[in-house]
């Protein structure tokens, strides 16, 4: 494949990576807005990637297609993947509903697996969502999985990969007993670390000022920022 469609691997390579760069460029503005204005940043960690070949081609056979460039656009959603982490789970909604709420972002599929863990245990919000990339000579609307969970989610997740990984998927029964057991302890751990949060804000004079406030701008300051005047022009005198 790598040898017979090479323009196209670095095309789709071209685009996944522009796609990421700009969603994560979307995470990074929201993310020192939140500094600027609020007492809190519900953000802690963002990281990306781009799927490995190795990783394709297991994906793509699971499908039981043809390894192509065109199946892979067409079959695996998560070639370009964004991962963010955050403080409490209502923050995972809020900034699942800020992405989704600007105007070049189309949603095209969400799994909430918070309010519907998978079987083993494994919590997390996926969405993926396409936006469009400007090339020289074309506009191409490219995917990208963003996954957004807890700190506690994502410590849970990253063991149990490596876990699982040493046993190659097919870890013993008891072992999958006990890592579903330890997700339960981190819902648990997140609901309480939750109610501490709220318990904290409730007794904060800071938060009861400016609880539910907004940034206001006026329009005409709003659309100076994407509009030109006329320059006056100085006429220097000896």
């Amino acid at each position: 494949m790598y040898y017979d469609e090479g323009e196209e691997w670095n095309r789709m390579l071209l685009l996944y990576n522009s796609a990421l760069k700009e969603v994560g460029t979307k995470i990074d503005i929201l993310n020192d807005e939140f500094k600027m204005h609020h007492q809190y940043n519900p953000i802690e960690h963002v990281s990306s990637r781009i799927k490995s070949p190795q990783s394709i081609a297991k994906k793509i056979r699971h499908k039981g297609v043809e390894l192509s460039v065109a199946n892979i656009v067409k079959y695996i959603n998560d070639v370009a993947g964004i991962r963010i982490t955050c403080s409490f789970i209502p923050d995972i909604y809020r900034i699942a509903d800020l992405i989704s709420k600007q105007n070049d972002v189309k949603v095209l599929k969400v799994k909430d697996y918070i309010m519907q863990p998978k079987a083993n245990g494994y919590m997390s919000y996926h969405m993926i969502v396409s936006i469009p990339i400007f090339l020289a000579d074309d506009v191409i609307d490219t995917k990208v999985e963003i996954q957004i969970r807890t700190v506690a989610m994502d410590f849970w997740a990253s063991l149990e990969h490596k876990i699982y990984y040493k046993y190659e998927g097919n870890a013993p029964a008891n072992i999958r007993d006990e890592l579903k057991e330890c997700a339960q302890i981190v819902s648990y751990l997140d609901q309480k670390m939750q109610a501490l949060n709220d318990a904290v804000k409730e007794n904060d004079p800071y938060n009861e000022r400016f609880r539910g406030s907004t940034i206001y701008m006026s329009e005409e300051i709003k659309d100076a920022y994407g509009t030109v005047t006329e320059e006056e022009v100085t006429v220097v005198t000896n």
